[in-house]
């Protein structure tokens, strides 16, 4: 097993991922360890497994490493989402600053089942900012610690981040100030997705370009479920609604259910009017399954 993650620190120090610290060591599966996951996030690892326990060979291997490597371990388990367990090395009580592609962002072992960013949108955020320009108004959906918001206001758009949980938009803000935006020239909305797009709607306010990134599963403060494979159509045509003429959104899911065809499918069914849509592979260290569906749709 320590020949393989070796293995796969060697590939993963081949690829140009920028100015960038925070990337998947290791992929389960396409790096020949089912079940395996290894994310480094500057110069801290986490492991994360299927199993019920932490394998002893993973734990020997992260206490054997030298210089020592502050490591923790979490269990992936959606009905039982705890904050990870540290293995090995100093504890780290407090949020700490990692870099993707020269944008900071702020992490954290101790908030939770997830630590503040996800790294297999690496891709998909560069593609936003790169996008972005001065004047446009971007809507961030779904948005968790706002990584997407950030990216567009680095390049002069004007955000609105819209996220159920008020800790994740107190988080948002702390990492616009990271990157020298000052949070009170960007919006943030704090409420259900799905009900915020119908008062736009209403208010006919539009937006240059929206992200929807939604989980697969959940359930809003009225008890009312979303589903990816039966419901993203609904959200694609609720956002569409609020978009300016001429444009975008970016489509994403992980929902396992759904095929890079199938969610195809339902974001074109949805967006008749779209003239173009383009559809992204995850970044390059990430070789197992490949999970995450990508869909930019141009109106």
């Amino acid at each position: 097993m320590v020949g393989k993650i070796e293995a796969s620190e060697n590939i993963r120090s081949t690829l140009s991922l920028g100015d960038t610290n925070s990337f998947r060591l290791v992929d389960g599966i396409g790096d020949n360890l089912p079940g395996i996951y290894v994310d480094e996030f500057a110069g801290r690892r986490l492991i994360s497994t299927s199993f019920p326990e932490l394998l002893p060979e993973l734990r020997d291997w992260a206490s054997s490493l030298a210089p020592p490597v502050t490591t923790y371990w979490k269990r992936l388990d959606q009905r039982d989402r705890k904050s990870p367990d540290l293995i090995s090395g100093t504890p780290v009580e407090n949020s700490f600053e990692i870099s993707e592609q020269g944008v900071r962002y702020l992490v954290s072992f101790e908030s939770g089942y997830s630590q503040g960013i996800f790294l297999d949108q690496r891709n998909n955020r560069r593609r936003v900012r790169d996008r972005c320009q001065p004047g446009d108004t971007i809507l961030n959906t779904f948005a968790y610690t706002g990584a997407f918001s950030v990216c567009a206001a680095l390049a002069g758009a004007t955000t609105t981040t819209l996220d159920l949980s008020q800790p994740y938009l107190d988080w948002a803000r702390r990492n616009m100030e990271l990157n020298g935006i000052d949070p009170s020239s960007q919006y943030f909305c704090k409420g259900d997705t799905f009900h915020w797009l119908q008062r736009f709607v209403r208010q006919k306010r539009r937006f240059t370009g929206i992200i929807l990134d939604p989980p697969t599963f959940s359930r809003d403060q009225d008890g009312k479920v979303f589903q990816a494979e039966d419901h993203y159509g609904h959200l694609v045509s609720l956002a569409t609604a609020c978009l300016s003429p001429n444009g975008w959104l970016l489509c994403t899911t992980n929902c396992q259910c759904l095929s890079r065809t199938s969610f195809s499918r339902i974001v074109e069914a949805a967006i008749p009017s779209a003239s173009r849509t383009c559809q992204f592979p995850m970044p390059p260290d990430f070789t197992g399954d490949q999970y995450l569906k990508s869909i930019l749709v141009e109106i």
